[in-house]
């Protein structure tokens, strides 16, 4: 057998869509042994080996993962398992998004394996974790650093951030307008680390007297700074975080958009729902946002300082089949492949690595050793270099996360 169909489950923190608006929910009730609760939040679908939400082939409690250990070569490929070992170097997930993420970064290898000796308790392994998000909805997400002339806009026109900044504001001013890369980057991080100390009742009353100030707004994709503001406030109140709206590039994504967050590279999900592909990893280093630990020296001193415009931040898809583009970021642990069938198209796939496949939207069949049905939240694992097509009965998406050494 070269292809699996999975059981995959979803989780339920607190910052997920409710019922069956997540799609993490849809999807998870492909599973006849769930029913949908309205009332409880649907955050992440997990598709893979990854311990904490492990895969199983449908109708048995069977682990992926054992699939795999049973015969890494076959289930992996002998490039894979040379390069990453025995196990499936990627996560792949489904997000539904309600309320806003922490602010993050994650560690390149270097400082994940410092991380780890020091701290295993708190960072549990010692891998990178590169991450790409696919929208599968209106998706908004900030994510690396504004263009300087724009944080230093906002430092004119928001006293109550250029007062949190204060220290720091004039010399970032002028380098922003004429100093050297590497001055505007130090001086970036100089007033970021300003604001992530700020003393929490300096937050608190500049932050009240902001909301007091600027309006709020009711639709939920208003991506102006004042229904930002107002927005993050009611999902955080008082947090530091907040104010990182003013200094991070804010994302409007549509469906088939897909951005790429690298090591060390700031970023925070803020609604939407979303594919998300990583290099299998728990670590996570945050700053705002969040009831969770805060690592805020770690996460100043770890960035890049990059800075430039949101469309910098958008990762392209290049077409390499009739119906399919992929999605390929700088890393060697995932790509994910896009296929779009209209009624009566059919799309032939053969990959070299091993595969997790998702339907999205329609419906139609993947014919490989046998046929297989296709609906939104039908996953398939699929072994390397299996010949297989996919065809639409209706309007057909699929994505497909691959790694090929």
């Amino acid at each position: 057998m070269s292809v699996i169909r999975l059981t995959c489950n979803a989780n339920n923190y607190a910052w997920g869509k409710h019922g069956s608006s997540s799609k993490a929910a849809q999807f998870a009730a492909t599973n006849p042994n769930v029913a949908i609760d309205e009332n409880q939040t649907y955050s992440e679908l997990w598709m893979g080996t990854h311990p904490n939400g492990p895969s199983t082939v449908f109708g048995t409690t069977t682990l992926l993962s054992s699939v795999v250990d049973a015969d890494p070569a076959r289930a992996l490929s002998a490039a894979v398992v040379s390069k990453f070992g025995p196990q499936l170097p990627y996560l792949f997930k489904v997000l539904s998004i309600e309320k806003a993420l922490s602010i993050q970064a994650h560690p390149d290898k270097k400082l994940a394996e410092k991380l780890h000796t020091e701290r295993p308790h708190v960072y549990k392994d010692p891998n990178h974790k590169p991450e790409m998000s696919i929208a599968l909805t209106e998706f908004i997400a900030m994510s690396g650093f504004r263009p300087l002339e724009e944080i230093s806009q906002n430092i004119d026109e928001y006293p109550e951030f250029k007062a949190l900044v204060a220290t720091s504001a004039a010399a970032f001013q002028q380098s922003a307008k004429d100093g050297s890369t590497q001055d505007k980057k130090q001086q970036l991080k100089v007033l970021f680390a300003e604001l992530m100390n700020s003393n929490p009742e300096a937050v608190k009353e500049h932050l009240d007297a902001l909301l007091k100030r600027v309006s709020k707004s009711a639709d939920p994709m208003d991506l102006s700074l004042p229904a930002l503001v107002h927005r993050l406030n009611a999902e955080y109140p008082g947090d530091v975080g907040v104010f990182c709206v003013f200094m991070l590039n804010v994302l409007h994504l549509h469906a088939g958009d897909a951005f790429y967050m690298g090591p060390n590279d700031p970023h925070a999900y803020i609604y939407g729902d979303c594919i998300e592909c990583m290099a299998t990893s728990d670590n996570v280093v945050r700053a705002g946002l969040t009831p969770k630990l805060r690592d805020v020296p770690v996460l100043v001193d770890m960035l890049t300082y990059d800075f430039g415009t949101p469309e910098g931040k958008l990762l392209k898809a290049p077409r390499i089949m009739q119906h399919s583009t992929i999605y390929d970021p700088p890393i060697d642990e995932f790509s994910v492949l896009r296929t779009q069938l209209s009624r009566g198209e059919s799309e032939s796939v053969k990959l070299s690595g091993p595969q997790v496949l998702i339907a999205t939207e329609g419906s139609g069949k993947l014919v490989a050793d046998k046929e297989y049905e296709l609906k939104p939240g039908f996953v398939y694992y699929i072994f390397p270099n299996t010949q297989f097509a996919i065809s639409a009965d209706g309007s057909l998406v699929t994505y497909t996360a691959v790694c090929q050494a």
